[in-house]
């Protein structure tokens, strides 16, 4: 689950105190991240909102583009690789994938939309029996 939710937590929920530009959320400056709401959907039991530590998910991420690395701050996860960056109609896509641990089978893909005029977000993953939807904001590096 914790690589589910580093993944995942491609999402964010700090509102920059400043104006932002476009150029803020373009992919050629780092972001900072943080949840804003969590919603968490099994198979057999459907969808609900769940409090973000309940499910693994930290409270804040780095996306730096120059490595194409998604990381948790001042955790010892390992980082996550950025196998996709572009821009699509106002919005920054990020995506990547997430093989699972030898021991759980539960690798994910992984995908958030960034607003390039607001720097909202909303982050999605899937694997087998579970997905998830982030809501947040992002703030630049």
């Amino acid at each position: 689950m914790k690589k589910i939710a580093v993944s995942v937590m491609c999402c964010a929920a700090m509102l920059s105190g400043g104006a932002t530009m476009a150029a803020d959320f373009d992919g050629s400056s780092g972001l900072i991240c943080a949840s804003n709401k969590v919603i968490q959907c099994l198979r057999n039991e459907g969808c609900k909102t769940v409090p973000a530590e309940d499910v693994g998910a930290p409270a804040f991420m780095k996306l730096d583009f120059k490595k194409k690395e998604l990381t948790v701050p001042e955790s010892d996860l390992p980082a996550s690789s950025i196998e996709n960056r572009q821009t699509v109609d106002g919005k920054l896509i990020v995506q990547g994938i997430e093989d699972g641990s030898d021991d759980n089978v539960d690798g994910v893909g992984w995908s958030m939309a960034i607003n390039q005029e607001t720097g909202k977000m909303v982050a999605t993953a899937s694997g087998d029996e579970v997905a998830f939807v982030i809501f947040g904001a992002c703030i630049v590096d």
